[in-house]
């Protein structure tokens, strides 16, 4: 339902995916007008939604920009807050915005990295504390017992046996192997200078997830597309963080990762992953199709929502189509399911993705009429759903499966469902139209030749 719009507004600008209630108000007139409003307590202005002690003014950034890359970089606590609260507001800003106080990345040199910092500590401290390390083979100083490299656990000749500084005692064990597990420290078994309290991993988690709101705030302008879309560790964190879903990563944080990547799709080349420049993570192509199909899995509606239009906005790109290929059925098998729910979103979501897979080639054609249930959604989806644009792409989808001539059997079983349709709804007539006129007008190549030779036609 559209809201009425604000005395002193012309137009309301609709709101992107998961943007607060009012965010997109009072951007009909200038950056003073905007202000005064949230000067007076005006709860739908956007400046409002970010506390009444907070106050950032517009030449924060000329004159502090090496203080808030260096505050983000210090780590304390004071710096690390100030510095995420004005970027915060900073990077506020809609794609169809004109606020002059808007931050884009290329004004801040080093920004980005600061800003993957603050998530790379939080991920760096999110293991489980009964997290094993991988065993591994040590061979720097095998000849010395006690050089910390090679067997310190050997029997010592001596009838005394190791005290650690903890103060517990450890008797001395013979070697079985160079390949052993490595046991963590125990300076790490207490809580003390190289460990952080419940409290202290709380803050770091808060700051991961401001991190990652500011980052996808800077992907909903078009001046920092081109920056992200190229950097390498930044697109690496973000596939990693959904990679890591079911481990010890934050809800808010993934949903932050994921939105980003929906915004980045249409001028993201998933070949970067691969270039030569440095890279943090060794994230390959192969590796983040994979952590998007598991959030395209996820039973998180926020979640596969977001994943299927992701898929479909990678697929535009000519470039990604050869990573996305193989994992063609699975994608038409999941999209398929999501036209059941009852949830439209989920259901427009699929049909979008699903839109755009079909035109990418004849297999995806192919492989989508044979999948069970398909063709049945995509008719109840044309006769039921409320969004006419849904429907429409839902209808031009039949339509590109009924172009390929090995589908024309199958989908002849709903003809009289597609006659039912053309003849009831005005709208889509045109579509189906075409639709019957491919079905029964365009015989078989082969049996149209035949039939000419012999001079069988009628």
């Amino acid at each position: 339902m559209q809201k009425p719009s604000k005395a002193g507004s012309s137009s309301v600008t609709p709101a992107k995916r998961g943007r607060p209630f009012g965010s997109t108000t009072g951007s009909g007139g200038s950056g003073g007008g905007a202000s005064s409003s949230a000067a007076a307590g005006d709860p739908g202005s956007a400046a409002s939604l970010f506390g009444p002690s907070l106050q950032v003014y517009s030449n924060l950034v000329d004159e502090n920009s090496k203080r808030i890359v260096l505050a983000l970089q210090s780590g304390l606590k004071s710096e690390l807050t100030w510095a995420l609260n004005a970027i915060t507001v900073l990077s506020f800003k809609e794609k169809d915005d004109l606020r002059r106080d808007s931050v884009p990345l290329c004004k801040i040199p080093g920004l980005l990295d600061a800003i993957l910092q603050v998530v790379d500590d939080w991920r760096d401290i999110a293991i489980s504390r009964d997290y094993t390390k991988p065993e591994r083979l040590r061979s720097l100083g095998t000849s010395a017992l006690l050089s910390g490299f090679g067997n310190e656990d050997a029997a010592i000749p001596s009838s005394d046996t190791l005290a650690s500084p903890g103060g517990s005692t450890r008797a001395a064990e013979d070697p079985i192997s160079l390949k052993r597990k490595c046991p963590v420290g125990w300076w790490f078994d207490e809580d003390g200078l190289f460990n952080l309290d419940e409290e202290g991993r709380a803050e770091k988690q808060l700051c991961a997830i401001a991190a990652s709101n500011i980052i996808r705030n800077f992907s909903f302008m078009p001046e920092n597309e081109t920056i992200m879309v190229q950097h390498r560790h930044c697109l690496e964190t973000i596939f990693q963080c959904l990679e890591d879903q079911n481990t010890a990563e934050d809800d808010e944080l993934i949903t932050n990762m994921l939105e980003t990547l929906v915004n980045l799709a249409p001028v993201l080349d998933l070949r970067i992953l691969s270039s030569p420049k440095p890279s943090f993570i060794k994230m390959n192509e192969k590796r983040a199709v994979e952590a998007i199909m598991g959030m395209l899995g996820s039973s998180i509606k926020a979640w596969h929502c977001a994943a299927a239009e992701l898929i479909g906005r990678l697929i535009i790109n000519p470039d990604n189509e050869s990573f996305l290929l193989p994992f063609i059925p699975q994608i038409h098998k999941r999209l398929v399911d999501l036209m059941s729910l009852q949830a439209i979103d989920a259901q427009a979501a699929a049909v979008g993705a699903l839109y755009n897979l079909t035109e990418m080639n004849m297999d995806c054609r192919l492989k989508l009429a044979s999948e069970r249930w398909a063709v049945d959604r995509l008719i109840k989806i044309v006769r039921v759903h409320t969004v006419p644009e849904v429907c429409r792409k839902a209808a031009m989808i039949l339509e590109s499966l009924v172009s390929e001539s090995q589908n024309r059997q199958m989908l002849m079983a709903h003809e009289t469902t597609f006659v039912e349709i053309l003849m009831a709804d005005g709208k889509y007539s045109e579509t189906f139209a075409r639709i019957l006129y491919e079905l029964t007008a365009k015989p078989n190549s082969k049996m149209s030749s035949a039939r000419a030779v012999w001079g069988n036609v009628s």
